[in-house]
């Protein structure tokens, strides 16, 4: 595994690649393209394509020994990836949903995985050129338009009125009843790994989320909340585990604290 410094190292590599593919995608936001449905019903269009080709592309190059998952890729069986310790958890358009609908809300997620856990994140933000990222052992930062990076922080307590973070495009009954139970409340609708990201900059208390996502969705939300001091768990309150054998993710909760027990919330 790499040490710290090369970590560092590779991290600015990394988030050069995202903001590249970011522009990638950009190009196609308010133009022509083509959208296909893949068999988990959900779609795909150019954009995600082209921009997963480029950052495959380039992880190729920059650790060709380290392998890759990507969400727009023909992924690797578990018999054989069960044995990996370390490799590249993807998702090159996260939100595709709000790029068809011509929204901002989508983002470009990259993620290293080691021993099952998140140890780099990064996320662009294209159309708001803003950027996310964190290594294990280190701070996490946000740079907004490519100014100096700032330190970020989870909110170091639950506002009275919980600011909680839901998506437009995933709305349930399970969601409905938890801020019913929460009571007054600020929700804050948007899509794709921005959610998680405004937890981990302190604009927001948590992000609940009560369906089935993936891996590629969560790894590098994950290593950014945590290093800003939060938290992104199962309903158990454990912290998701990476490359099981179904990608699948449990229903999970990213948040800034204990100090509310969110469990607490949740319809039994």
């Amino acid at each position: 595994m790499f040490a710290n410094d090369e970590l560092k190292n590779l991290t600015h590599e990394i988030n050069e690649v995202a903001r590249t593919s970011g522009s990638i995608i950009r190009k196609y936001f308010h133009t022509s393209y083509d959208v296909d449905i893949k068999d988990d019903k959900s779609p795909v269009t150019t954009a995600d394509l082209a921009a997963n080709e480029y950052i495959e592309r380039q992880l190729s190059i920059l650790t060709p020994d380290i392998p890759r998952i990507s969400e727009e890729s023909d992924n690797t069986a578990y018999a054989e990836r069960k044995h990996w310790d370390t490799f590249w958890l993807i998702d090159p358009l996260d939100g595709t949903r709000e790029f068809i609908k011509n929204r901002p809300d989508f983002t470009v997620n990259i993620a290293l995985i080691h021993h099952n856990k998140p140890v780099l994140g990064s996320i662009y933000l294209p159309i708001r050129d803003q950027l996310y990222y964190a290594t294990t052992g280190d701070s996490a930062y946000r740079c907004d338009q490519e100014n100096t990076p700032i330190t970020i922080k989870v909110s170091s307590k639950t506002y009275a009125k919980p600011r909680i973070c839901g998506s437009r495009a995933h709305p349930s009954k399970l969601m409905q009843k938890f801020l019913s139970n929460v009571g007054e409340h600020e929700l804050l609708a948007r899509g794709s790994s921005i959610k998680s990201c405004l937890v981990a900059d302190g604009s927001a208390d948590i992000y609940p989320r009560f369906g089935p996502t993936w891996e590629w969705d969560t790894a590098a939300s994950q290593c950014i909340i945590e290093q800003a001091g939060g938290h992104l768990t199962n309903l158990d309150m454990l912290a998701l585990s990476y490359n099981k054998e179904s990608l699948l993710n449990p229903s999970f909760l990213a948040f800034a604290n204990k100090e509310s027990d969110w469990n607490d919330y949740i319809a039994k």
